[in-house]
């Protein structure tokens, strides 16, 4: 279908799928994501395969669950070998790297999408955040790279890594992804054969702070009354700071949307220099983000983890996603069925004309019929699918209805008709009229999960809590330590 193409993926981090104007938000300002769903799709129901960023962004990579690939939390360490980066002289502001020990490599031995992208003759290149272990080192078929020593860092003094070094760079991070997403593009576009591109902004994800972010961006936000975002009492659960009824709210609101009006900044120069260039009708842009968020939404501030027990809200789960794609004949539909980061790695393949043996394999579908717009191919393959979540011991089975989310071994667990009740206010676990329902549910969830669960990485058996992974899941983890540490912590 557009063999040989381009193709560029822009991933945010920790961007509600409410994020955008375009999704019906009259406050925030992203003209340049706002034109992608104009001119192209923008996917309504696209799920996470886990509300937490390292998990998703290994699911997206590889095709599957947390609980095949082993990255069940976000990557506490592994990142880097913190002798050497301290031996240099380079700290980073955004937390150090106390927890940091030797780099680890979670997707070592895992087969990527981006694997088969480079087997079959094209440039692989990433401009952003990493945070999959080892941020030294280029993976999976990746021949640019350009990141960032840990998963998170400061707006303006990100610890950039290239040509295998690592220094502080006192600029603003998404305008530094942005330039060399566009510096690498035009040394790609040079060459034969085609190229894909990762632009990974760490934006919107916090820190909020009035000094993180442009004086300029901030101000668009000065009198915003942030009437679009729920300002309700915080979550008995939350696992951060209390914002409700504080100076707090207004000032990480303002950072928020700042940060995401500062990456549609970015989503426009990319797209503007795909245009300037003859690029853009030999092209396939994608926008997505890793995990949903909430910014006040049921008194949650965060994401899956922003609870605990971690929680599988909708603003947790839901990410936005665009698919702008050349000869686009049909810009502006929106497409309602439910479709998951898993869907991905088949999807592109298809989109691409490229065939790989491993996604008969994987857990996802493709969903080319719904880029095409055939109304009732969408009714045929997407009515029943369901979409499944796991955050470690947590998991969720949401069809076009119901929702069943269910935390191992002991709960609580949760029930919600999202069609009565899309605030999931009402928890109808213990509702006789839906216990049949509910015990289906049940059984199709576990059923899915003993099909695709590799015993040695189940989630469901880790300790996790929310507060970030150290080492390899399963018996492949050595570093008892680290465990130890989490459950100080905790």
């Amino acid at each position: 279908m557009y063999k040989g193409k381009n193709v560029v993926l822009i991933l945010t981090d920790d961007q509600g799928p409410w994020a955008m104007g375009c999704a019906g938000n009259p406050e925030i300002k992203t003209p340049n994501l706002d034109r992608m769903a104009r001119e192209g799709r923008r996917f309504e129901n696209f799920f996470c395969a886990s509300p937490v960023c390292s998990p998703a962004r290994a699911s997206i990579l590889t095709g599957q669950i947390p609980s095949t690939h082993g990255v069940c939390d976000w990557l506490r360490s592994g990142s880097i070998d913190r002798e050497w980066v301290e031996g240099k002289g380079v700290h980073n502001p955004y937390g150090g790297y106390k927890d940091e020990d030797k780099p680890i490599q979670y997707l070592a031995g895992q087969r990527c999408y981006t694997d088969v992208l480079k087997e079959n003759g094209y440039q692989v290149a990433l401009s952003g955040k990493w945070h999959l272990g080892d941020s030294l080192a280029p993976q999976h078929g990746f021949d640019r790279w350009y990141t960032i020593g840990k998963g998170g860092a400061f707006y303006f003094h990100p610890d950039i890594i290239e040509n295998g070094d690592i220094q502080i760079v006192d600029e603003y991070v998404t305008d530094l992804f942005t330039n060399k997403a566009i510096e690498f593009m035009g040394e790609m576009r040079q060459q034969e054969q085609p190229f894909y591109l990762s632009v990974h902004y760490t934006a919107p994800h916090s820190p909020w702070g009035p000094e993180q972010h442009k004086p300029e961006d901030l101000a668009l936000y000065a009198d915003c009354p942030f009437e679009s975002v729920p300002n309700v009492p915080d979550h008995p659960d939350l696992t951060v700071a209390a914002v409700y009824g504080t100076p707090a709210r207004e000032e990480q609101l303002r950072g928020y949307f700042a940060a995401v009006t500062a990456l549609d900044r970015g989503v426009g120069e990319i797209l503007a220099y795909l245009e300037d260039n003859d690029l853009l009708q030999d092209t396939l842009v994608f926008f997505m983000a890793d995990n949903g968020m909430n910014m006040g939404h049921h008194g949650v501030w965060g994401k899956g983890n922003g609870t605990f027990p971690q929680n599988m809200y909708e603003e947790s789960v839901r990410v936005p996603f665009l698919a702008l794609l050349p000869d686009e004949e049909a810009g502006g539909q929106v497409v309602r069925q439910l479709t998951s980061q898993l869907d991905f790695y088949p999807t592109l393949l298809e989109l691409l004309g490229l065939e790989d043996a491993h996604t008969s394999t994987l857990p996802g579908h493709s969903f080319v019929s719904l880029l095409e717009g055939d109304a009732q191919a969408k009714a045929e393959i997407r009515d029943s699918v369901f979409v499944c979540e796991e955050y470690g011991p947590v998991r969720m089975l949401r069809d076009q209805r119901y929702k069943y989310v269910h935390r191992y071994p002991y709960g609580p667990h949760e029930f919600y008709d999202l069609q009565e009740d899309p605030g999931e206010e009402n928890n109808l676990l213990h509702d006789p009229a839906y216990a049949e329902r509910i015990l289906t549910m049940r059984r199709h969830m576990e059923d899915w999960y003993i099909q695709y669960v590799d015993p040695r990485r189940d989630g469901s058996k880790e300790g996790v809590t929310g507060l970030g992974q150290l080492c390899l899941a399963g018996p492949d983890g050595h570093l008892l330590e680290h465990y130890k540490q989490i459950q100080a912590d905790f």
